[in-house]
């Protein structure tokens, strides 16, 4: 039994401290350990949603990093690498001795002997991974689940279950998701990602090739069509999904929109389901969908519970999530930070919205991710109307020379086309006066969400009034 075992299953762990408590992977742990009645602490550099309501569960959240010296008896500190290792409380525990661990190093050891359900692909693995939470939990299936967002039914990114099924976002960033064991596996995509990490799109697959094979020896992989160096890909059993019927053993056909949902028939090997109904925009959640129905079917799931799980699915937080859907105006916000899922949101909103005006709004996430993929993101967005770009959102990384929001800007050609301050957007926003507003991206442009809604209600209001 190593160190980490020791702590997490003798039973004496009273006191457990988070470096980055706030952050959507770290929140879902503390949330663990809370259910477990150990005492929960833990820091962030801002306040947030995640952090508020963590703080109505019970847990003791402070934003100053010298605030851990007034804490004693602490069993156990677990970080996240996006904490800088000279960081002040970073330093605190390492000069005194704390056992400090990774995020994944506290999954792997939770996880290490459940019936893991594992997630992976650079993109689309949030959905999957909450709509097979969900579906398990409402068909009374059961499940665990360790999601990388929050689930809109039930406003969180945790939940516990008696079944020892855990199912879990398996995120390939600092190569965390080799830490797991997999008794099934989806990869959805192995798209070039985190280059500041892997250096290459090569060194990207190759992470992607030894998590299928970290599987159970008679492990499922459900793996999306058409991904290259598919043939490595390990596995006892393998389940193609993808939304057209070629080489695939699970596929979506007879799909229409109706209400602002689709609605679409799944074959599955030589099985039909009628009349499968998702409340989420975006042909790419569908074949979200489809992974998800293809977890269920190999767990023996019953078709009408699988149907009604997915009809009753209102999404993820920040993914096609409505803000606000009035007679004038319609805003949505999303998480949208990889030019594949910026391409994916745009042609979603095309096929829900083709006769509105939209205007969207993104904020470039990371230098090295904007300078590695520059002129993917300046194609995908020029699939838009209107664009408007944000000022870079730097994370955990220092500038980068010459790399900017305006790298991207000077590489678009859509004609309606600028770089704004936050401060310049709601004014701007009041000047357009878009049918579809939509927000796009990881850092903090969340927060201008709620004004911005604010924004459009008293739109309405006076419109109402000229009427």
């Amino acid at each position: 039994m190593n160190a980490l075992q020791h702590i997490l299953k003798t039973g004496n762990l009273r006191v457990i401290y988070f470096i980055g408590i706030g952050g959507i992977g770290m929140s879902a742990l503390a949330r663990y350990f809370n259910a477990k009645n150990a005492r929960v602490y833990g820091y962030d550099r801002a306040e947030t949603p995640v952090t508020k309501a963590l703080l109505a569960e019970g847990i003791i959240i402070h934003h100053a990093q010298e605030d851990i010296r007034q804490l004693e008896n602490i069993d156990l500190v677990v970080y996240t690498p996006a904490i800088h290792a000279d960081a002040p409380v970073m330093r605190y525990c390492i000069e005194n001795k704390l056992p400090l661990y990774k995020r994944s190093d506290v999954l792997e050891e939770i996880t290490r002997d459940g019936y893991n359900i594992c997630i992976a692909g650079t993109h689309g693995k949030t959905t999957i991974t909450t709509l097979t939470a969900h579906i398990l939990r409402d068909s009374g299936y059961g499940c665990n689940a360790f999601l990388g967002g929050i689930s809109a039914n039930y406003q969180t990114n945790f939940w516990s279950h008696q079944q020892n099924c855990f199912v879990v976002e398996a995120d390939e960033y600092d190569r965390s998701f080799l830490k797991l064991s997999p008794s099934i596996a989806v990869i959805t995509a192995m798209d070039a990602d985190h280059l500041d990490i892997y250096g290459t799109a090569e060194e990207v697959e190759n992470a992607f090739i030894a998590f299928s094979q970290r599987l159970a020896p008679d492990g499922c992989l459900v793996m999306h069509a058409g991904l290259h160096r598919a043939s490595e890909l390990q596995a006892a059993t393998k389940i193609i999904y993808a939304i057209s019927q070629e080489g695939t053993d699970v596929f979506a056909t007879n799909i229409r929109v109706d209400a602002h949902a689709f609605v679409f028939d799944v074959i599955f090997k030589n099985e039909f389901i009628p009349d499968v109904r998702l409340h989420m925009g975006g042909r790419h959640n569908i074949e979200n969908a489809l992974a998800a129905i293809s977890i269920a079917k190999y767990l023996g799931i019953e078709n009408e519970k699988i149907r009604k799980a997915v009809a009753s699915f209102k999404g993820v937080v920040r993914r096609f999530d409505y803000i606000l859907q009035s007679e004038r105006h319609v805003l949505i916000d999303d998480y949208a930070h990889h030019p594949e899922e910026l391409r994916a949101l745009i042609s979603g909103l095309k096929e829900f919205y083709p006769e509105k005006k939209c205007v969207l709004v993104f904020q470039p996430h990371l230098y090295s991710r904007t300078r590695d993929l520059a002129d993917a993101f300046a194609h995908s967005l020029d699939m838009a109307d209107e664009v408007v770009l944000l000022p870079l959102y730097p994370a955990r990384e220092e500038p980068i020379a010459g790399v900017s929001s305006e790298l991207i800007l000077q590489k678009m050609h859509v004609t309606n086309k600028r770089l704004l301050q936050k401060n310049e957007l709601a004014s701007y926003i009041q000047s357009r006066n878009p049918e579809v507003l939509v927000m796009a991206g990881a850092g903090d442009i969340d927060a201008l969400v709620g004004p911005l809604k604010e924004t459009l209600l008293e739109m309405d209001k006076n419109a109402d009034k000229l009427k």
